[in-house]
């Protein structure tokens, strides 16, 4: 593992019974930089996402984020380290506003936690304003200020995935896996959704992005892998991934970089 590198995978395997749904699969990740994993549905897209998060644990291989092995951490340690993801099927806090459900998140970074500031303890006062003016500035940054009060589940979908943002960002982390952001979006939305991701690249926060937008993966990614069957069939930049024959026999089709797969 060497210092240049945020994230390194090698070998990652993983089954499901007589099912090998990733098979010695290497990844790598620079920080600072938006990596795009693209490949045909049940290529092994959010298998690898789950291993990576805590989710399923691997059967073989080595995970480290910065220089710390996570191979069986928890999702919730993972989150502590700096490593965060969103999920396609969106599950809002229900019965909680956009604040409120910020604040939640943005819990994951106190020193008292959501249990003792629930208490109202007066030595958590200072750090409950402090969540709250943290979690305001995320919902400024996605854009979402005007809906500080409505209620979560009552978001359009476009602002439901704005808001999934806002929580990934108030945990301060150093990573977010995105698992298909612009599912769902329209044209608008996802030209949004491109500006955003860039500007939290900006920020000085890695994205490791899922996505069946070619449009949007070839735009704004840095590096592309691509899997098939379990495997890294190809990596490289936007422009290697797009001429590469065996992606465009595998999933990009013969009408190139917006093709569906």
């Amino acid at each position: 593992m060497t210092s240049a590198l945020l994230l390194s995978v090698q070998g990652l395997t993983k089954r499901f019974g007589g099912v090998v749904a990733l098979d010695q699969v290497a990844f790598t990740v620079t920080p600072g930089c938006i990596a795009g994993l693209i490949g045909p549905n049940g290529a092994g897209k959010s298998t690898f996402f789950n291993v990576l998060t805590g989710v399923f644990p691997a059967d073989a291989g080595e995970m480290h984020f910065g220089e710390r092995r996570i191979n069986g951490l928890s999702p919730h340690t993972l989150v502590g380290l700096g490593l965060v993801r969103t999920f396609q099927k969106i599950h809002p806090f229900r019965g909680m506003t956009v604040l409120e459900s910020v604040m939640v998140a943005r819990h994951a970074r106190t020193r008292a936690g959501l249990f003792l500031s629930l208490l109202r303890l007066p030595r958590v006062a200072e750090e409950e304003r402090k969540i709250r003016q943290d979690a305001l500035d995320a919902i400024a940054f996605v854009g979402l200020e005007a809906s500080c009060d409505d209620a979560a589940e009552t978001l359009p979908l476009g602002r439901q995935r704005l808001l999934q943002l806002a929580c990934a960002i108030a945990t301060e982390p150093r990573m977010i896996f995105l698992d298909e952001p612009a599912s769902g979006l329209n044209t608008s939305e996802t030209s949004q959704l491109a500006k955003l991701l860039l500007a939290i690249r900006k920020q000085g926060i890695t994205i490791v992005l899922v996505e069946h937008d070619m449009s949007l993966v070839m735009k704004i990614s840095d590096r592309i892998t691509v899997l098939n069957f379990g495997q890294v069939l190809a990596d490289g930049t936007p422009d290697q991934i797009r001429l590469n024959p065996n992606v465009i026999r595998a999933y990009l089709g013969t009408e190139g970089p917006h093709a569906g797969g």
